[in-house]
């Protein structure tokens, strides 16, 4: 599209050109993709529920950890093995202990680990500090026991041993407490809140995922088993545990379900530094001389992480018409099937088939270059013959390809025509062959000239026949005298166009010619689309302008350019 017609785009609309193929074999091939696609598009709605507007959850947890353990001749409750967390919607559960008891600050030896030990002073910098170390170190190289010599440190002392934690487990049995996780969420698109503890609970239900998947006390041996975890193993070093708690909720009054489902996982790594433990310590002051003490307890347990997650789901119009609309672009998936079909075809040695060389004719129209292709056309054949540029001889000899071309009406290509030409015109080949004379050939005429009625000339594109074979010229035809040449049927094609024309001018010939020009390419190619690229025989030619001859005699012939 040009830029000076930007405005006449504004008030026009293209549409998209469809071949229309009458076949049964196509059309049920169409028809049966067609249902297979809407049946697909039909199971998607219904299976992912896209008729349904969505909303994330909202979700506030609170636990209450319950039970009592007897060992090392003392009760551990909740107060001794619970310990609160810093995390958000986690608690932990001590299952192993390693005490250092009577701790004060003072001077004593490090425990032995390689970078403590010494032989003497001179191995021990005073003031450094080791990351593994429990204090500062003095700069005095001490015994730690008979054996053993490292460096002496201010920390609190007796430090920390580095020993493994006991196994079995000091609070093994603690798999037998139990849990209780209340949960609250809420849908704020939706505006509908709910809590996973059932309206009759049964206060000494314990989770199963069987007989009691709705309960929402648990027993953390049965957690750690539904992780697939053994819990005496995992006691001993500790872990990390995700409770999941899954809220997939319709909330459509007739398909209405909204109840959690609980699933467990192990968080840490059980091949890389698995386990979970901290250190806290117990402060007290001595008397009488009022001295800070402490008990440092080195605790390993499970931390359980609450994972809520989920989503409440509600019928929604616009929804449905919007997820629909959009899968309506699958149907698209039809026609690039068919296309693939028939390519298949096309390629597999079927292309000898009539359908499809038919089929390749209608599919495409290739736009040229019009400034680089000639078109022609000979009264002895029935078609018109593409010939590219440059041309090495004549444009007589040279090879072309044919163009498939729709003949229009004369009356339609020239807009006016005579009365005595419309009589003719509903047999024009048999009124053409009946007219044509056969007459003598100059014996100067050129080589290339089969009519006997061209004129010689030096450009290769204006060396042109009106036939490929030698017979009488298409200018001796009637029709060519009534339709191309006749002053009376060009004067009404002027007038046609302008009323007002000055037909006494003495320009007049000018435009005649011109017009002549046009009449025989739209008689003998039958499209407007080819009027500035198709060439004139050369005896049809000079036969317009000798009708019409121009004042000075000098004619610009076919632009090649």
């Amino acid at each position: 599209m040009g830029v000076c017609s930007w405005p006449e785009s504004l008030t026009e609309y293209n549409s998209v050109k469809y071949i229309r193929i009458h076949s049964v074999t196509w059309g049920g091939l169409r028809c049966f993709l067609s249902a297979t696609v809407a049946l697909s598009i039909g199971c998607i709605v219904l299976i992912y529920r896209l008729y349904q507007e969505t909303d994330e959850v909202n979700s506030s947890i609170r636990t209450s950890v319950k039970g009592v353990a007897y060992t090392d001749n003392r009760i551990w409750d909740t107060a001794e093995y619970t310990i609160p967390m810093q995390a958000v919607n986690s608690f932990f559960v001590m299952t192993n202990i390693i005490k250092t008891e009577n701790q004060i600050e003072q001077r004593c030896p490090e425990y032995p680990f390689p970078k403590a030990i010494c032989s003497s002073d001179k191995s021990c910098e005073k003031g450094s500090v080791d990351i593994n170390s429990h204090g500062i170190q003095t700069g005095r190289c001490v015994y730690y026991n008979a054996t053993v010599k490292t460096c002496e440190v201010r920390a609190w002392c007796p430090v920390e041993s580095m020993e493994n934690p006991p196994d079995p487990a000091v609070l093994r049995h603690s798999e037998d407490f139990t849990v209780l996780i209340k949960n609250n969420i809420h849908f704020p698109k939706f505006n509908y809140t709910v809590l996973n503890i059932p309206q009759n609970l049964n206060t000494s239900c314990t989770y199963n995922k069987n007989t009691s998947p709705h309960c929402p006390i648990f027993r953390l041996g049965d957690i750690i088993q539904e992780a697939k975890e053994n819990f005496s193993e995992m006691a001993v070093k500790g872990g990390i545990i995700a409770i999941e708690i899954n809220w997939d909720c319709n909330l459509d009054r007739w398909f209405f379900n909204c109840h959690p489902e609980y699933g467990f996982r192990r968080l840490d790594d059980k091949k890389i530094k698995p386990g979970f433990q901290f250190r806290y310590a117990r402060y007290y002051k001595l008397l009488p001389n009022g001295k800070e003490q402490r008990t440092l307890f080195k605790v390993y347990g499970i931390r359980f992480d609450v994972l809520v997650f989920g989503t409440g789901r509600k019928f929604n119009p616009i929804e449905l018409i919007k997820n629909i609309g959009s899968m309506m672009s699958y149907f698209g998936l039809v026609a690039t099937a068919i296309e693939i079909a028939i390519c298949v075809g096309n390629c597999s040695g079927c292309c000898k088939s009539p359908f499809y060389r038919l089929y390749n004719r209608k599919k495409t129209e290739t736009v040229l270059n019009p400034r680089q292709v000639m078109y022609v056309s000979y009264v002895d054949e029935p078609h018109v013959t593409l010939i590219k540029k440059p041309l090495k001889t004549s444009l007589q000899h040279t090879q072309g390809s044919i163009v498939e071309s729709d003949l229009v009406k004369f009356d339609d290509a020239g807009g006016c025509c005579p009365s005595e030409a419309e009589e003719n015109d509903d047999n024009e080949e048999y009124a053409l062959t009946r007219a044509l004379r056969q007459e003598a050939f100059s014996p100067y005429l050129p080589e290339w000239c089969c009519c006997g009625k061209c004129r010689p000339t030096q450009e290769y594109h204006e060396q042109l026949c009106c036939r490929r074979k030698e017979g009488p010229c298409i200018t001796t035809s009637q029709l060519f005298q009534q339709l191309v040449l006749s002053r009376h049927a060009l004067n009404k094609a002027l007038l046609y166009k302008d009323p007002f024309l000055d037909l006494t001018d003495d320009r007049i010939n000018d435009q005649l010619r011109h017009l002549a020009y046009k009449q025989y390419v739209r008689w003998r190619f039958g499209s407007f689309d080819l009027e500035d690229r198709a060439v004139v025989p050369s005896c049809c030619r000079w036969k317009i302008r000798d009708a019409y001859p121009k004042a000075d005699n000098n004619y610009t012939g076919f632009e090649t350019e």
